[in-house]
């Protein structure tokens, strides 16, 4: 994490491959572990059991496979068919019994491993839109889903944690994320230190919000996965202190 090396988004093909299959199975582990009784407990993301994030997981691989079929085909085919439907399916599928949502979450990220491997090397440069409606080439597919697998299986709240997530990857995500949020209103220009090592990254600012030009709030310092978790929305802050010994505010909303 540090402004000295450029860092790619999304990172080379095959990187965001091995980080999804880690992601996926790190991910599949977990939900193995937990017991029934576990699955209408609630999740880190408000409003959502941990049944919903594992919905959402497996419904993402399937828009993944949607992407990848436009991308090989030509054939236009959305991640999702509608916003409104990809919150039902969600809602609906939370409903099923944890056996169900099992086989669902492995049944899924089967059929992108297929569609992955069903992908030739000329369809990785195919244009595709995500559900946010941004263009991106199909190779940044196994990324979105590297992100995806890695950051809901924090959210299950079962032990995981961004410590686990590979280093190299980290660095990535922090890049990727930073780009976002500097795109997002009030979002105040920032140096993050990470304690450990040294390393700096700055971003920022963003667009002017509804309180005016946002703040410099300078370098926000701590372990880099307490970093991660500020940037994400996750843990708001706990474990940082800026430049005056206090915690970091809340960045703005990054997805």
């Amino acid at each position: 994490m540090t402004d000295d090396v450029p860092v790619a988004v999304p990172p080379p093909t095959a990187d965001s491959l091995a980080w999804a299959a880690d992601g996926q199975a790190h991910l599949r582990g977990l939900m193995t572990r937990m017991g029934d009784e576990a699955f209408g407990a609630p999740s880190l993301l408000p409003g959502w059991t941990r049944a919903h994030v594992l919905t959402h997981v497996a419904r993402n691989a399937d828009a993944m496979v949607n992407l990848l079929h436009w991308a090989r085909t030509g054939e236009r085919t959305p991640a999702y068919s509608s916003p409104g439907q990809r919150d039902a399916d969600i809602a609906d599928g939370a409903r099923r019994g944890p056996d169900e949502i099992r086989a669902d979450v492995v049944a899924s990220s089967d059929r992108l491993a297929d569609a992955v491997r069903a992908t030739p090397q000329k369809s990785w440069s195919t244009r595709v839109l995500t559900s946010r409606g941004d263009e991106v080439e199909a190779m940044a597919v196994p990324w979105l889903r590297a992100r995806e697998v890695w950051v809901h299986a924090v959210d299950l709240d079962v032990g995981a944690s961004f410590a686990d997530l590979p280093v190299p990857m980290r660095t990535v995500l922090v890049a990727d994320v930073a780009a976002t949020l500097e795109t997002r209103p009030g979002c105040p220009r920032v140096r993050l230190e990470e304690s450990r090592t040294g390393q700096t990254r700055t971003f920022g600012p963003g667009p002017d919000g509804p309180d005016g030009p946002p703040p410099d709030l300078g370098t926000v310092r701590g372990r880099a996965v307490d970093l991660i978790a500020w940037l994400l929305g996750r843990l708001y802050g706990k474990g940082l202190r800026d430049a005056g010994g206090a915690v970091p505010p809340p960045l703005p909303v990054w997805l």
